[in-house]
Parts: structure tokens; C-alpha cells; sequence
């Protein structure tokens, strides 16, 4: 039996902070005590790490990542291997990534791909969510066999007619089957016939630049589809789940239906709540890195997204990841913003950066391990096995130190990617030790992991509906 202890941090979970030992014994948490207390003192171990001064908090769980994603003739840069060694660099410890359905074929034939791209390359444990790009009966169908296998989320796209794109017929029979066999529909919620006739407009008037790609990818048109997967789901008494929100008239039509007590769920990123359009004009087509969908909004709608954290009307902080390199691949949308691949790195950075929002006063600390941890633990169906220190759960465990100062930088950061959308910026905070199932993957600031430690997830449906 290996044992583990970790002495004098501070316990930091979305229920309490408390200073508190912990002992670790076959990549569980065993128990908790405070400091000096005559039981804990008797703790032996085959390692003993210093928390003093630290916290010691539960591993990150990103639930929006999209590894080998393939998107406009080309692929995400970072593969199952590279992604999520970046993820434990940044204090993840658990992804859910999206497989793929390609039109035309069965949701099993896209599960099975995923399985192969992630199976003995991963760092960390990772599920999987199922995107349906073509919902007919026999797809339907699958959807109760997935569920039975713990994939328990379906993403379904109001955006990218022609590839990904489901009509609200097809979105109301997923919701219908989502609703019979306990799955949740995660929603892309973007109005994409009318943004591709505003988009076809802008390059037939010659405004091709990246900045074009937010103006015609407006915030009525994020809302607007928000209001329709709201009541779609109204009408199929299904749950509903909206990925990366990043506009304050979608946070209000979330907070609408939550007041209606619906089972209506909000997501937004990191780029929504620290970039903007400012970064997607930037001249020389550098505004091409911030290209991603839902787009960067103008400053102003990051105050409402802060507030919608606080407020719980938006519950959960993912990432998105999606990194496409400058060189090669965001370069194809030279002269055709519409070509640019869509999406951002951010897998390394989230952990990091919402500490910062505790720093700056957004959030508190608690909060801050609610949104990244405990809550996309619990809405996808891993809590509390994920996303907290308590008996019994799994040991992915992070020892934060909370003064230490970081400048990111693509020259520092792991991530498969030749850019930051964060260059330069400083940061207050920094993951020193990551444990994966009790078991070191960064360790006192270097990497102690492996490709194949990481193990596939089964999943729970989600706990928020039980």
C-alpha cells in the first residue's frame, strides 16, 4: 500500500477551507485532520509533502476540451498526449472531451475513434462527451446505449450548417430522447443560417479581416438561439446545458429561465471573461488567434458574466480548448476571416487565471474551486469521486502556491500551440505540485507524468437532475 501525506495547507474545497493533513493511501484520499492532532502525527508515509503556506486544493475538471478536434480542413494542435500533460501543468486533473459523429455515420464508429486518439496517451483521466451531427432514429437509438456506457452528454450545434448544424426538429427529438434516458444536451447556441448571410455580406463588401469574424457573430444572435434551446427543452422536459457563453444578453435569458426554476445550465470560458474584441482587431492579423465561437465580446459584457459566476446563473469556468498554431493553420483565413479555425488554447491557463479573479476580487476562493472543480464534477457525473478532497475520493490533488508571480508566455507554457492569447500577462498564483490518483505528475515544478496514466471515466449522469 503506498501513502502519501500532505502537511500544514490550507484545504480549499467549494464547502470549506480549513487547515487540515491529508493522507493519501492507494491513489485515495484516506482521511483529513487537523494539524497537531495527536492521530494525525502517527501518519507514516512513503512521501511526505510541505503544504505550508499553500493550498491544497482538488484537481482541475475541465469539461469543454476538443483534442485532435478536425475543423476546417485542419486539426487541433494538441493531441490526447500533449493536451492534457499541458492540463496537469495548469492543475488539471480530469477533461471531458468531445468525440465526433460525422454526418452519415453511427455515433458508435465516432466513440470508437476517440477511444483510439486518447487510449494509453493521457496524462490524466478523461471522459468523453458525444457530439451528434446527424440526429436521426438510429442515432437516437445510441443515445440510450452511450448513457449505459457513461457517456451521459450529447452536444448538439445551432451554429456550422453544413457540418455540424442540427435544425430544431432534430434538437427537439434529442431533448425528447435526453429526457427518457437521463442524458444532458449540451447546446451551441448560435443562430448559424443568419450569421452565414451576414458572413457572406461581409465578404461580398471586402470586410475580411479577423475582427469581422465577432461583428457578424452577434450577441442577438447568441441570445436568440439561447431563448430557442431554452424553450426547446421546455417543450421536451429535457435539461439543458449551454457551452461557452459569452454574451450578457445569453447570461439573461439563462437567468430568466433559472428563475423559473428550470434545469438550465450556463458555461462560459476564460477568453469571455479577460479578452475581448479589442484582441480580435488586432492589426497584421494577429486578431486571427482570438478567433472562436461564440466570439470575443466588447469589454462590457465581461462585468455580466462575472456577475452571472457570482450569482450562479452561470455555473461552471471550461476552456474551450481548441488551439490551432498561428503559423499554418490560422493562417488559412488570410483575406476570408470565415476560414480561420475556429478556437483558442486555454487548457493550461484556466486553474491560473481564475485564481487571478480571486486576486482582483471577482470571486472568492471557494468559488473559484466550485466553478473549475466541484460543479463540472457534478454536472457531468463524477462528483465526488472528482472535484473534492474528502474521504474516499479519487487523489487528484493540487498544492497551490498563491504568492507566486508567473508571466504566461507560448516561450513557458506546455500547450502544443506557437502563440498565448495570454502574452505577457501577470499572474499571482501557481500550481507547484500536481498529484493524479495520489500519484506525482508535476512535482515541485517539473513533470513527473506519463502518457497512459491516465484512465477513461464512465460517467454518472448529471447530479444536479437526481
Amino acid at each position: 500500500m503506498s501513502r502519501t501525506v500532505i502537511r500544514g495547507g490550507l484545504v480549499v474545497t467549494a464547502a470549506e477551507e480549513t487547515s487540515a493533513d491529508v493522507l493519501i493511501e492507494d491513489g485515495k484520499v484516506a482521511a483529513l485532520a487537523a494539524p497537531g492532532n495527536e492521530w494525525a502525527k502517527g501518519w507514516t508515509a512513503d512521501r511526505t509533502i510541505d503544504a505550508t503556506d499553500k493550498y491544497v486544493i482538488p484537481g482541475g475538471v475541465d469539461g469543454h476540451t476538443h483534442m485532435e478536434m478536425p475543423f476546417g480542413g485542419t486539426f487541433a494542435a494538441d493531441t490526447f498526449e500533449t493536451g492534457t500533460r499541458a492540463a496537469a501543468w495548469g492543475g488539471t486533473t480530469t477533461i471531458v472531451d468531445f468525440a465526433v459523429q460525422t454526418v452519415g455515420h453511427a455515433l458508435r464508429e465516432g466513440l470508437d475513434a476517440w477511444h483510439l486518439k486518447a487510449r494509453g496517451n493521457c496524462a490524466i483521466d478523461y471522459g468523453f462527451h458525444m457530439i451528434l451531427s446527424d440526429v436521426n432514429e438510429s442515432s437516437l437509438k445510441e443515445m440510450d446505449l452511450l448513457v449505459g456506457e457513461g457517456v451521459t452528454s450529447f452536444k448538439l450545434f445551432m451554429a456550422y450548417p453544413g457540418v455540424f448544424y442540427s435544425d430544431d426538429g432534430q434538437i427537439l427529438r434529442a431533448m425528447q430522447r435526453a429526457s427518457a434516458n437521463g442524458g444532458l444536451i449540451m447546446m451551441h447556441a448560435e443562430n448559424g443560417i443568419a450569421i452565414d448571410v451576414l458572413v457572406e455580406q461581409a465578404l461580398a463588401e471586402g470586410r475580411t479581416d479577423p475582427r469581422y469574424h465577432g461583428e457578424v457573430r452577434k450577441a442577438l444572435l447568441e441570445s436568440e438561439a439561447t431563448h430557442r434551446a431554452i424553450q426547446l427543452a421546455r417543450v421536451a422536459g429535457a435539461p439543458l446545458y449551454v457551452v461557452h457563453v459569452s454574451a450578457e444578453e445569453a447570461v439573461a435569458e439563462l437567468t430568466h429561465a433559472r428563475d423559473l426554476g428550470l434545469p438550465v445550465f450556463g458555461e462560459t470560458c476564460p477568453q469571455y471573461l479577460f479578452l475581448s474584441t479589442d484582441n480580435l482587431a488586432e492589426p497584421d492579423f494577429e486578431g486571427a488567434k482570438y478567433v472562436c465561437s461564440t466570439p470575443l465580446r466588447p469589454a462590457e459584457h465581461q462585468a455580466a458574466l462575472w456577475r452571472g459566476l457570482r450569482t450562479n446563473d452561470l455555473q461552471v469556468v471550461s476552456t474551450d480548448h481548441c488551439p490551432f498554431c498561428f503559423a499554418g493553420q490560422k493562417e488559412l483565413g488570410r483575406g476570408d476571416f470565415s476560414k480561420i479555425p475556429n478556437g483558442m488554447p486555454g487548457v493550461e491557463h484556466r486553474m491560473d487565471l481564475l485564481h487571478q479573479a480571486v486576486v482582483d476580487g471577482h470571486i472568492s476562493r471557494r468559488r473559484w474551486i466550485e466553478i473549475a472543480c466541484a460543479t463540472p464534477a457534478r454536472m457531468f457525473g463524477l462528483y465526488p469521486r472528482k472535484g473534492t478532497i474528502a474521504p474516499g475520493a479519487d487523489a487528484d490533488i493540487v498544492v497551490y502556491d498563491p504568492l507566486a508571480r508567473q508571466t504566461l508566455s507560448a516561450e513557458t507554457h506546455h500547450m502544443n500551440v506557437d502563440y498565448s492569447a495570454y502574452e505577457g500577462k501577470q499572474i499571482t498564483g501557481r500550481v507547484e505540485t500536481v498529484l493524479s490518483r495520489g500519484v506525482p505528475v508535476i512535482d515541485g515544478r517539473e513533470y513527473t507524468g506519463r502518457a497512459g496514466h491516465g484512465r477513461f471515466l464512465s460517467r454518472d449522469t448529471c447530479q444536479y437532475l437526481s
